[in-house]
């Protein structure tokens, strides 16, 4: 009995047993370490399939003008590589520090690209040399054929858009600055030729010394509808500032001819003959030889302070046939992208989207506000639910320009991407059917893109980081400032060879490092680095309210009063 009880009064005393203090902390710590661990795993793949980002929430405090200094600091570098290597070719390659040119004498395709971002960036040594060589070097009389559109956007657009600069910033003005408009009506006469055709669509090309139009040697001699449509912010601010409308009748009279059309939906095709002006294909797409036509129906009216209407109602009637031909979402994210249509309206969509088509989130949102604020805008009598869905569809399509980005392996875009999309979503007219919401993962995201072996070159393109310039803005969100801020450090990882050499476009944005095209585009120069620079500048500098830019990045005043009034209607 005696044992008995002792083992039952230990049994007892077991039952209340107290472990020491001590060791009830070391359980509670090792509790507290393991949720810890297990949130910060958490957090860690969390971020890591996160496409979005974290960093844009701390806008507030990051220096963008340090920012906005690395990219003048690229610019000088790109800059003062070709001066070295090329200065006066018409092409820079930089691997093997060489230039070449397009034409006998050289367009000054690089240097007259470049003058108004070297303007901005108030670069005066290196415009008092740039501005030196077209007044002793730049002449138009040359035995050559020139392609209408470029000669157009680029040159012409590069010297009206100096001659205005010169009107704005203080340190960018001459005694010689004359030479800029001088050059320019040069150069616009030596094109008027391009429209002599039987239907007034210009041809595609003119020869500069013979003032003769030349047909296209291929896609049956017809002219791109893209690049057609895309001369008339040039030609109207030259008419402007000469008092010479012929230039200004020449350019309208193609949105006539390309109205005359009727077609469906207000989405063109996207070859155009210049002799009947009748559209000689069935294909549509917002990428090649489609994209800038519809650019130009919104900047036609920003440009005339509104005085054009016609040209507001096209836009109108396109983005509402886009949004019901053309987008679409991805199987796996529900990314919304703008497909082509191959076979025209009716047709199945192709789940291909060019680079070139990101242009489009910033124009959608600079035609909904007119360049104001999205807060400014809101308070209008006038501003409606449609108006709030198309300032969704820019966010949306920007994050899918992004996606482009943010999916490859050096952080740049391919030329091309196309998508993985369910064959129901490829079927004619998507807009009439409920779209999938997006998944911001970017697993999902990878899913979704194909990037083709031959799609995979970066050429240095502007349009993404245009679209997010013009998004911040207008939504004066800092997103789309950190957006670009990763884009311009994959340019400086990936792209820059080095100090002596400058930047290069590259081969394959999925291998790292990604093989140099040698060569650098002038759009870098022109377009990629100023948008970039002015996404990190303050708000008041070009406000959008007051200028509008060229599909080449170059920068036009809005015009008050112009004394022509649209010269057409449409039938």
């Amino acid at each position: 009995m005696p044992a008995r009880r002792v083992r039952l009064t230990a049994r007892r005393r077991s039952l209340h047993y107290r472990p020491p203090s001590f060791l009830k902390s070391l359980f509670g710590l090792r509790t507290v370490l393991i949720l810890a661990l297990s949130f910060v795993l958490a957090l860690f793949k969390w971020t890591n399939d996160d496409p979005i980002g974290l960093y844009h929430r701390a806008g507030g405090y990051v220096n963008w003008n340090t920012r906005r200094e690395k990219v003048k600091s690229a610019f000088i570098t790109s800059w003062d590589a070709y001066f070295a290597n090329a200065w006066g070719y018409d092409r820079y390659h930089p691997v093997s520090e060489r230039g070449s040119q397009m034409s006998p004498d050289g367009l000054g395709w690089i240097i007259v690209d470049s003058l108004d971002t070297i303007m901005l960036m108030n670069l005066t040594d290196r415009l008092a040399e740039s501005r030196k060589w077209l007044q002793r070097k730049l002449n138009y009389n040359q035995d050559q054929d020139v392609n209408t559109f470029e000669m157009t956007i680029r040159m012409l657009g590069g010297l009206l858009s100096a001659h205005y600069l010169t009107t704005q910033l203080p340190n960018a003005t001459s005694r010689r600055y004359s030479v800029y408009l001088a050059k320019a009506v040069e150069l616009a006469d030596r094109l008027l030729p391009a429209y002599e055709s039987r239907s007034g669509i210009p041809y595609a090309s003119v020869h500069l010394s013979k003032a003769k139009g030349v047909p296209s040697h291929a896609d049956g001699a017809s002219s791109s509808t893209a690049e057609a449509g895309t001369l008339q912010l040039e030609m109207k601010y030259l008419s402007y500032l000469t008092g010479n409308d012929t230039y200004w009748r020449k350019a309208e009279m193609v949105m006539k001819v390309l109205s005359d059309n009727h077609a469906e939906d207000g989405l063109v095709p996207i070859f155009v003959n210049p002799e009947s002006g009748r559209f000689t294909s069935r294909e549509i797409r917002l990428g090649s030889r489609g994209d800038s036509y519809y650019e130009y129906l919104v900047k036609q009216f920003l440009q005339t302070s509104g005085q054009e209407p016609v040209y507001l109602e096209m836009w109108e009637e396109a983005l509402e046939g886009i949004r019901k031909h053309l987008i679409t979402t991805a199987k796996h994210s529900g990314l919304k992208f703008v497909a082509e249509l191959p076979q025209g309206i009716g047709g199945p969509l192709s789940p291909k989207m060019d680079h070139l088509v990101c242009f489009l989130p910033g124009l959608i949102a600079v035609g909904a506000t007119r360049g104001h604020t999205l807060s400014e805008a809101r308070t209008w009598p006038g501003w409606d639910q449609k108006k709030e869905d198309q300032i969704q569809l820019a966010r949306d399509l920007m994050k899918t320009c992004w996606g482009m980005y943010a999916v490859t392996e050096t952080g740049l875009a391919p030329e091309i991407a196309w998508f993985h999309a369910d064959e129901e979503d490829l079927r004619p007219a998507p807009g009439n059917r409920p779209l999938a919401s997006t998944r911001n993962s970017l697993a999902s995201w990878k899913r979704d893109f194909i990037i083709k072996p031959l799609d995979a070159h970066n050429l240095q393109r502007p349009e993404t980081v245009e679209s997010l310039f013009v998004l911040w803005r207008i939504t004066e969100d800092p997103l789309y400032r950190e957006w670009g801020w990763k884009i311009f450090n994959a340019f400086e990882k990936h792209t820059k060879l080095s100090q002596k050499q400058g930047y290069t476009s590259v081969n394959n944005v999925n291998a790292v490092p990604p093989p140099p095209r040698d060569n650098m585009e002038s759009f870098w120069l022109a377009e990629t680095l100023k948008y970039l620079y002015l996404l990190f500048s303050p708000n008041d500098f070009l406000p959008l309210t007051e200028v509008v830019f060229n599909t080449e990045a170059h920068i036009f005043p809005v015009m008050g009063k112009v004394k022509w009034q649209t010269g057409w209607s449409r039938g």
